[in-house]
């Protein structure tokens, strides 16, 4: 999540007991707290307070709690699920459609990428749940409304026609519209709407949300990521920042770094916002990949547009030909995927804790999780031949320059944990997993979105609902389908 230097210093912050409701993602408390004097207290909201109220999601956290051993495991599962719902959403209604407006936590403002994660671990429940059915349903309709007021940017205010008011966004040098917040080309930006849109449809049926204005959407998606291909020139995309930091703003004139048309698709900014090295970011194109085909799936199933099925389907082809031919890395151990690449051969290599990461690929559907080639990657990226890998007292995980060197985002632990084989050795990592999560809350019942290797009172953002969802999601997973490791950790 983008944030300035001064931002990012206000947003280290210690124990606050209320964080989830209105305003406490904007208190500031001590950075070295102690846990509360009564532990394992919910930290939701009080009933009335809560945004939304999922009935089947109450039941599920009720009868997951119960067969979880560890009380602090079960604690924070229930305190952490329900959190996008409990703090984050606002529900209406848009030219008679469903509209829900889901805010990442702590920054007033919704994320494409963000919302559609934070939504995500619902969709077992929406089948049986007329008002989760409904907020997804608003939700996708916000995306719609989002991509066909921008396409190339990432983040978004509730008033289309608002200004943004983020302080490091107000002097940007790019096509700042009404209605966008931050206006930073992520090529995720565009695949997160669509797995969102997806998932619902394969675990409801139901297609209300898949009118002519989300085919509408859905060809301005195509046409953006056609344009970025840049196979005609740099394209209509460019952007300049004032800011301290190399990774808030682009070279070139704001068009980035140069590369060679290989087919790839650009992307300027990485899921962490941080702008890439090379623009080629191979694990958004990745999930592109997997994106474009599932779109091609509903525009043939749902939509009926053979057009729409056969560009996306030939895009999708594109740029997984173009992936296997510029976007794997030699190694003493054997090929890898590149982090990212430019087209002329050069490479980089690392890992980032944002998804898509090189470790969330089987998540994101990419590939299965004993995938040789995503297993030598896999064990590459959780390693010191990863720059922002990094081992402390309190855990292990990857970061990113976003938050800096020594800060270990728990989101990559959780993803780690989800992307554990079926084995043996994949037990044991989940359950270490385990442990660093607990150890890295610091007291507050909620995930951050990064903490000091050796120090888990001091972490970034006490309020980010996207980490807390997928730690929801993960336990959710355990319950299904590895129960016994929830039973004692």
């Amino acid at each position: 999540m983008s944030h300035s230097p001064a931002r990012r210093t206000m947003l280290k912050l210690g124990l606050a007991g209320s964080v989830g409701w209105s305003g406490a993602g904007q208190a500031l408390a001590s950075a070295s707290t102690a846990p509360a004097a009564e532990p394992f207290t919910s930290r939701r909201p009080p009933p009335d307070q809560r945004h939304f109220v999922s009935r089947a999601v109450d039941a599920a956290i009720a009868e997951v709690q119960r067969r979880i051993g560890d009380p602090e495991l079960a604690w924070l599962f229930a305190n952490c699920l329900p959190n996008t719902l409990d703090t984050t959403v606002t529900l209406g209604t848009v030219d008679g459609k469903p509209d829900a407006f889901v805010i990442t936590g702590d920054i007033d403002a919704m994320w494409l990428r963000d919302s559609s994660a934070q939504v995500w671990p619902y969709l077992p429940f929406a089948r049986e749940d007329a008002d989760l059915r409904r907020l997804i349903r608003g939700v996708i309709h916000r995306h719609v409304r989002c991509l066909l007021i921008d396409p190339y940017a990432n983040a978004f205010l509730k008033d289309p026609s608002a200004r943004t008011q983020l302080k490091w966004a107000l002097g940007d040098l790019t096509d700042m519209r009404p209605g966008v917040s931050e206006r930073k080309w992520e090529l995720d930006s565009l695949c997160w709407p669509l797995r969102l849109a997806h998932g619902y449809w394969r675990a409801t049926g139901d297609v209300a949300p898949f009118d002519a204005q989300w085919a509408e959407a859905m060809r301005a998606v195509l046409r953006t990521m056609r344009e970025q291909q840049r196979k005609a020139g740099p394209g209509p995309y460019r952007f300049q920042r004032r800011a301290e930091a190399a990774t808030e703003t682009l070279v070139l004139d704001g068009y980035g770094a140069p590369t060679r048309p290989v087919g790839l698709i650009h992307s300027m900014f990485r899921p962490s916002d941080d702008a890439c090295v090379y623009p080629f970011l191979v694990p958004a194109n990745l999930f592109a990949v997997v994106s474009l085909r599932q779109l091609a799936v509903m525009a043939d199933a749902v939509l009926h547009d053979a057009a729409l099925a056969t560009e996306a389907k030939a895009l999708a082809d594109e740029t997984a030909t173009a992936l296997n031919r510029h976007a794997r890395l030699r190694t003493p151990a054997g090929e890898v995927w590149a982090y990212e690449v430019d087209g002329f051969g050069n490479q980089l290599f690392m890992d980032d804790a944002n998804a898509p990461s090189l470790l969330s690929l089987p998540y994101l559907g990419v590939c299965a999780v004993d995938e040789p080639l995503y297993r030598r990657t896999r064990a590459r990226a959780w390693s010191v031949d990863n720059p922002y890998f990094f081992r402390g007292r309190v855990a292990e995980g990857t970061g990113g320059p976003h938050e800096g060197l020594r800060m270990v985002w728990p989101m990559s632990i959780t993803m780690k944990a989800l992307t554990a084989p079926a084995t043996a050795a994949g037990a044991a990592e989940v359950r270490h997993c385990l442990r660093w999560l607990k150890a890295s809350h610091a007291g507050t019942g909620f995930m951050h979105e990064a903490f000091d290797q050796d120090d888990a009172a001091h972490f970034t953002r006490p309020w980010f609902a996207w980490a807390n969802g997928l730690f929801g999601e993960l336990i959710l997973d355990l319950a299904r389908h590895r129960p016994a490791l929830l039973q004692a950790n």
